[in-house]
């Protein structure tokens, strides 16, 4: 996968030059700066969920994204400041890299310095040079917990004396500042969940029973989280309570959630990532896999926050799968985009999206378009409905692991994007994202009830993006795909665009016969004017699946459902998300709705 060398870990402190220590030093303390901004600003969470400020938690969630780069160009300044060297002299970095290396050795959250320490490197040198005598392409050592023990990151509570003061117990820990709801009522709600589920889990007594819960509380959009495990014998079962703010000085438990794919739609890669108070990340994704066990830690570090460093777990778990596996990578199964070249290997469930170096008609945008459209669904509530993504420049594969239609396809449509010598490929810039079932091959060997479903799905994908401010722009079936939880999420990007910029019109009556037959339109269109009458387009050729949109969302074929939205989200609305099914919400007293 990379041509990667071992560093040379020979080099003492003793024979590391002024200059490569400055440089390091440098290095960290501006890690050291951005981590503390960060935890600063996940720290105002909790003040403003308790006080429903929503524009505040928009705000804070895009400041923080762009804090890593902020402090990135930052350090990269301050490293040509402190040494009279040549700063892209590689032996420079060889010893600043072996510096940084003792100087994180007992660093709590050493892994993420390292991936710091990376970006650094590669902005100077524009990502090219990768080389593990230069940067951790590796990580410099394997995570030892035994040194972190001293500080506990969650609480446990023993059931000896009943769930019921178990709970009691978390809720006098765990208070916010604003007062319950129904603090009573949550208990027993959540009692009674907890005994239906606990109970079957194994032969032993419930007074055995241990639940420990992580020390702070998990926001996002609006809601909080906390999060927990339930230990009876050699079962772990996941406890989640996502609580919501009633935004008239109240906060409820809105359900309990006590399954692992449960916990793994919460902690999903089409969510916004979490703002969570984690002063070691390793320790609580380390607790986190513990009732998620198939969620890859690169997944993990991504929900609470850290997805530069989730970006360097993927990297390396790529590498490890190319030593365990020996597929081809092939070009991805579906219709081919205009836009983007799309391949995968058969045995990992990730896509790799290049831009074509020429778009095929009718598309107009351009690539420079395109990568701030990928810029803006990072920043954006992807409300559960859209795929997360990482950007990589000069990403290293083995030829010989490349089919030649995939290579012949590659050299094709996106010749600039490619380096390719006698052993690798270099493509210079690309996407990563997950792998999912199109939803035009999903609907080929569905059944009726399936149909159903997933056409039910689509329909919530957009209406949920929708009030999130996203148009998807192009709803063919194609740029939608199917989970293995069964979600529908968009994942083609090129065209999405702000609900709030939009025109939605009804397409005119024909002023008389001519107008009727001709097959173009008779009345003007501007740049932004959508006729969602019109979308009634995007299934043809599938009947059945058109009819099963239509029984349930056939408001999407108004142009006042749009505008209505529109309404809302100028008037500053911010719409309630949620990564659980309607069905699992406890009964809400003012309608008794489930």
């Amino acid at each position: 996968m990379s041509n990667v060398a071992h560093p040379a870990n020979s080099l003492s402190n003793a024979t590391l030059t002024p200059s490569a220590k400055r440089v390091a030093k440098t290095i960290l303390n501006g890690f050291d700066a951005y981590f503390a901004d960060f935890q600063n600003m996940t720290l105002g969470a909790k003040a403003r969920f308790e006080t429903a400020n929503w524009a505040a938690v928009q705000n804070t969630h895009i400041a923080r994204i762009e804090l890593y780069k902020q402090k990135v160009l930052q350090v990269c300044q301050l490293v040509q400041g402190v040494t009279s060297k040549n700063v892209m002299d590689l032996a420079l970095w060889a010893q600043a890299r072996a510096a940084y290396a003792l100087l994180v050795t007992d660093h709590r959250n050493y892994e993420i310095a390292e991936t710091f320490f990376n970006s650094v490197y590669c902005n100077l040198f524009e990502h090219q040079q990768i080389h593990d005598r230069y940067l951790f392409v590796k990580p410099s050592k394997k995570p030892d917990f035994k040194q972190l023990r001293e500080y506990a990151i969650y609480f446990s509570y023993s059931a000896e004396f009943g769930l019921e003061n178990l709970v009691h117990k978390i809720f006098d820990d765990f208070e916010f500042s604003v007062p319950w709801e129904d603090r009573a009522r949550d208990i027993q709600r959540l009692v009674a969940a907890l005994n239906d589920a606990l109970q079957p889990l194994n032969d032993l007594p419930l007074s055995e029973l241990r639940v420990d819960v992580l020390e702070s509380i998990f926001y996002r959009n609006k809601g909080a989280y906390l999060v927990a495990r339930a230990v009876l014998g050699d079962r772990i079962t996941p406890i989640l309570i996502p609580f919501q703010n009633n935004e008239r000085g109240g906060i409820y438990a809105d359900t309990v959630l006590l399954e692992r794919d449960d916990a793994s739609r919460v902690f999903s890669f089409t969510r916004s990532y979490f703002m969570v108070d984690a002063p070691i990340p390793s320790r609580f994704v380390k607790f986190l896999s513990s009732i998620m066990p198939r969620k890859d830690v690169s997944e993990l570090y991504n929900a609470i926050g850290f997805n530069k460093h989730g970006k360097t777990e993927f990297y390396r778990h790529v590498i490890d799968h190319m030593k365990h596996s020996d597929d081809k990578f092939v070009i991805a199964p579906g219709i081919k985009g205009m836009v983007m070249s799309v391949f995968t290997l058969p045995s990992y469930d990730v896509v790799f999206k290049i831009i074509k170096d020429r778009f095929d008609p009718p598309k107009k945008v351009t690539e420079a378009i395109v990568k701030e459209k990928y810029k803006l669904v990072s920043r954006s509530d992807r409300a559960g409905r859209m795929a997360d993504t990482q950007e990589y420049r000069n990403f290293i594969f083995y030829r010989n692991r490349f089919s030649q239609q995939l290579l012949d396809e590659l050299q094709r449509v996106a010749p600039s994007k490619l380096i390719i010598t006698g052993k690798l490929v270099i493509i210079k810039h690309l996407y990563t994202e997950r792998r999912m079932v199109p939803l035009n091959i999903y609907l080929d060997t569905a059944t009726q009830a399936q149909i159903d479903d997933v056409m039910d799905e689509y329909g919530n994908a957009i209406k949920q993006l929708a009030c999130a401010n996203i148009f998807t722009g192009d709803m063919l079936l194609k740029n939608f795909g199917v989970t293995r939880h069964g979600r529908v999420v968009f994942y083609d990007y090129d065209e999405i665009c702000l609900i709030t910029e939009c025109v939605f019109r009804k397409i005119p009556e024909p002023r008389n016969e001519i107008d009727e037959m001709s097959d173009r339109p008779w009345y003007t269109v501007g740049e932004f004017d959508i006729f969602p009458e019109e979308f009634r387009l995007f299934f043809s050729g599938n009947p059945s699946a058109r009819q099963a949109f239509e029984q349930r969302h056939a408001d999407l074929y108004d142009y006042r459902f749009w505008q209505a939205i529109q309404d809302e989200l100028n008037a500053g609305k911010i719409n309630d998300t949620f990564p659980y099914r309607r069905h699992q919400r406890f009964p809400r007293p003012e309608t008794g709705d489930q």
